[in-house]
């Protein structure tokens, strides 16, 4: 808790007011507006894989809190949840930096599931999340248990910061970034956070997306 006051003493409290407003306003637009796009993509979705058309999974939020998370599905159905993995027991000191997850479902990804996630369409349903309060536009990328559970006290900064549909790792590199990287510009975006670092993320990613660079 003094880590998350000594954020919010540095940034103020108008920064974070300006964030959730920016947060609910988007998105509850977005939702507004997109509303024909979701209709299309769940159509089809049902009509080429059939159900679910939604894929939820537990996800890490702000102070370690869980919450699940929303996507559309690009999977086969009978995929396994990844967050039910396990990984190395001998995380002693934290996640390894040259650590790179690697799910062993890409070959479960479907045909729909593939476009959609080169467009980062399959993110859409995360407005949702973003309305709730249980995730911002910008901000580190919500972790899997599996994972969070061997933060060292450094990495576990990353979580006093609500998670992001998009954030400063992914600008920097959405695909094959090991762990570290991750953490360190997740960790550049905490202390440096700031409403005009916000939209200036807000529009790479929007470039990013249009030119699918870096899709995963």
């Amino acid at each position: 808790m003094e880590a998350q006051q000594e954020l919010t003493d540095k940034r103020g409290t108008m920064y974070f007011l300006l964030k959730r407003t920016l947060d609910i306003s988007v998105s509850f637009i977005l939702l507004v507006l997109l509303a024909p796009l979701f209709l299309i993509i769940c159509l089809v979705l049902y009509i080429k894989d059939g159900k679910p058309v939604f894929f939820k999974q537990t996800r890490i939020g702000k102070h370690n809190d869980p919450f699940i998370i929303v996507k559309f599905r690009t999977m086969t159905a009978s995929a396994n949840d990844v967050s039910s993995g396990t990984f190395s027991a001998g995380w002693v000191r934290g996640v390894p930096n040259h650590f790179i997850f690697k799910s062993n479902m890409s070959t479960s990804v479907t045909r729909i599931g593939r476009h959609l996630r080169k467009y980062s369409l399959d993110e859409l349903p995360q407005l949702i999340n973003v309305l709730k309060g249980e995730m911002s536009l910008v901000g580190p990328r919500p972790e899997i248990p599996a994972i969070t559970q061997y933060y060292n006290e450094n990495q576990e900064k990353r979580l006093l910061m609500k998670p992001g549909i998009t954030g400063y790792a992914q600008i920097n590199g959405r695909a094959n970034m090991n762990h570290g990287r991750k953490i360190a510009y997740d960790l550049y975006y905490i202390e440096n956070c700031s409403f005009f670092l916000d939209l200036k993320i807000i529009a790479r990613t929007i470039i990013q997306v249009i030119k699918a660079n870096g899709a995963v």
